[in-house]
């Protein structure tokens, strides 16, 4: 496993992190999470990306669980605040009082003192940006983050809240946690230029574009049983990469991975890392052998060459426009 600083910040993190959004306490049993949460310790990852808001926060009581008796020292926690995690008005948004008891919420389920990065899980339009930045701040004070970034902001939000930041005396954001693929690559437009001038790294959550990039789903072929397609809790992402003409295009990737002795998976994931501005990409897995095979990415250096034939095969079925983004309705 190698290693990179999270955007200029002087925390190191695995390239390659595990994620749990769908699949711990909702999609798998907390037997199969645990399992797949060793293989990645097994595997050099050390970074674990979650939130509360994933399974009704039963996805961080699993990792939690999960990660008991390893070195806390040796890991980094991430998780995410934002999305309704009780019925109450206050139980939502980036206002000081749902931050405050969200986190500590968080720390009770994770089992931990502390998270290493807490992430605004989107924009919040009713709550003033500088309450928000003001009560991140206190906690980075209080010790019960270390870091703080955000998750599927614009870059003009981004670029308000480091803006804020500075003037106010503020730790900065150092990251952003975008959706980004070979087949979505909506960040690079405005969002990568401003985090590489701006010192933040990119989270990146689906670089295997919801199981699409893995070449199992065909064109004019059913959906397989089981798979993510299949799960009405992840299919509203996944649905408008399903089009035979993009899934045709995706097998026509399949002499690339070959040619270099890898899987789908491992290029897609490879692709993603080629990126200087990525610090990490997320990984999710349902069963251990997932993990396995998808870390075999990390420290592959894809040359121009093939980034040429995936750019020649992919064509106009790639998602460029920055003015779209993720569905507000789900939470990855």
């Amino acid at each position: 496993m190698e290693f990179r600083h999270l955007g200029r910040s002087g925390l190191m993190v695995s390239e390659i992190s595990y994620g749990n959004w769908i699949t711990h306490g909702s999609q798998v049993e907390e037997d199969a999470a645990r399992a797949c949460v060793h293989a990645a310790l097994d595997e050099g990852i050390t970074t674990f990306d979650t939130a509360d808001v994933y399974a009704g926060t039963r996805a961080e009581e699993v990792l939690g669980r999960a990660l008991q008796g390893v070195r806390r020292e040796s890991l980094e926690i991430f998780t995410k605040v934002y999305w309704p995690t009780g019925s109450g008005r206050n139980d939502r948004g980036l206002s000081r009082k749902h931050i405050m008891e969200s986190i500590n919420g968080s720390l009770r389920r994770l089992q931990t003192d502390y998270v290493d990065l807490y992430q605004a899980h989107r924009f919040d339009v009713e709550t003033p940006l500088e309450e928000t930045l003001r009560a991140f701040d206190d906690l980075v004070r209080q010790g019960k983050v270390l870091y703080v970034g955000v998750s599927e902001w614009t870059a003009a939000q981004i670029e308000r809240a480091l803006k804020i930041a500075d003037e106010m005396g503020f730790d900065r954001l150092v990251s952003n946690q975008p959706q980004y693929s070979m087949l979505w690559r909506v960040i690079e437009a405005e969002i990568v230029p401003l985090c590489e001038k701006e010192g933040l790294g990119q989270i990146v959550w689906s670089p295997i574009a919801q199981g699409v990039l893995t070449g199992k789903y065909l064109p004019g072929q059913p959906v397989p049983a089981g798979s993510r397609a299949a799960d009405p809790t992840g299919s509203g992402f996944i649905e408008r990469m399903m089009g035979d003409e993009l899934l045709r295009r995706v097998q026509e990737l399949k002499p690339i991975a070959a040619d270099l002795g890898l899987t789908m998976a491992q290029l897609a994931v490879a692709w993603v890392l080629r990126n200087p501005n990525v610090s990490s990409a997320i990984v999710g897995a349902s069963r251990p052998e997932q993990v396995r095979d998808n870390v075999k990415a990390s420290g592959v250096k894809l040359d121009d060459e093939t980034m040429r034939r995936i750019d020649d095969v992919l064509g106009d079925v790639v998602e460029r426009d920055p003015a779209k983004t993720v569905s507000p309705g789900k939470r990855p």
